[in-house]
């Protein structure tokens, strides 16, 4: 996420007043990739979105059970 976007966001929390460490740029963005593939379970787009050369570092990178997820990747066509 940009420095700005860092700002941003961490100005947002402050006036909120809530704990700054729990909302990092790099934990809300790993939220939004989460929730994308809860709703699509489509590893190669989350793959896309994150940058990920290898479909098992974004495995990695959700926390999701490998043969699970290649079992749902091989479901979803692109």
């Amino acid at each position: 996420m940009c420095r700005a976007c860092a700002a941003i966001l961490g100005h947002w929390v402050n006036e909120l007043g809530l704990d700054r460490a729990e909302y990092e740029t790099h934990s809300m963005s790993r939220t939004k990739v989460t929730l994308i593939y809860r709703r699509t379970k489509n590893l190669r787009a989350v793959q896309l979105l994150l940058g990920h050369s290898k479909l098992k570092s974004t495995v990695r990178y959700l926390g999701t059970e490998v043969d699970a997820a290649l079992e749902i990747s091989e479901q979803t066509e692109i």
